[in-house]
């Protein structure tokens, strides 16, 4: 692929990268603002609670305490939306990134075979320019030869004594073999090691995940194909080793 076309293409395929980042910074922003503003309401509510726990009745204190439930709630499922944001975006800019790397070691791969293929030109050549001259001093030697047997017969010394001259061999150049040059394989970049792991898998982050609700939980965050997801469940959510521990509880 030509230079200016790769370039082309891979301009092509980050145009909408800007406005997309942009977009998700703004929900995460939105995101941020919407929880302050159930952090106030939950404040107010609980000095209202503790100025006024003498004097309410069993049903507003209760009222009160649902309303501070339903704000945290409201705030945890904001956060987790938050982070499925920030993971989103990463994966965006991470894809483009790993194409790039892949795109660029192509390029070089076809930089470098071309450059054999040069290479194997010029040597071809030159060993064919190298057998031509040879062979040129090989036909100039035979006619010397002609012509010096022909003297040599027609000298008073050959009707006594002939010489028999011999004919030089024929010339074999050497042959040189070379071999189909392959690129290496283009891979894929590897993860960064110093990135830490998830889930069951024990792999990276990447598509949808969803985190245990037991803040014990050494693994915390999994994916939703790995514990047999495919939406977000309502209310809370443990995974399935923690699952079974409360189980034997």
């Amino acid at each position: 692929m030509a230079a200016g076309m790769y370039l082309e293409h891979y301009l092509d395929s980050i145009e909408n990268l800007p406005f997309e980042l942009q977009r998700n910074f703004n929900l995460m922003r939105d995101l941020d603002q919407r929880t302050e503003d159930l952090k106030g309401q939950i404040d107010s509510l609980a000095k209202e609670y503790t100025a006024n726990a003498r004097t309410l009745s069993s049903e507003q204190k209760l009222s009160i305490l649902r309303q501070i439930q339903q704000s945290y709630s409201k705030c945890k499922e904001f956060g987790d939306d938050k982070v499925q944001l920030a993971m989103q975006t990463y994966e965006m800019v991470d894809k483009h990134i790993r194409r790039l790397d892949t795109d660029l070691a192509r390029f070089e791969a076809d930089l470098k075979e071309k450059q054999i293929e040069s290479t194997d030109y010029d040597s071809t050549s030159s060993k064919g320019k190298k057998s031509d001259t040879r062979q040129k001093e090989k036909k100039t030697a035979k006619t010397r030869s002609k012509v010096k047997s022909s003297d040599e017969d027609s000298s008073p010394k050959s009707a006594q004594k002939k010489v028999k001259l011999l004919q030089p061999g024929e010339f074999n150049s050497p042959s040189a073999n070379f071999g189909n040059v392959h690129p290496s394989d283009v891979l894929d970049m590897p993860v960064d090691p110093n990135e830490p792991t998830y889930c069951l898998c024990h792999q990276v982050s990447y598509g949808e995940m969803i985190g245990c609700d037991n803040t014990d939980c050494s693994i915390e965050w999994f994916h939703f194909a790995c514990v047999g997801l495919t939406t977000k469940p309502r209310g809370k959510w443990y995974c399935p080793r923690c699952s079974q521990d409360r189980k034997r509880k």
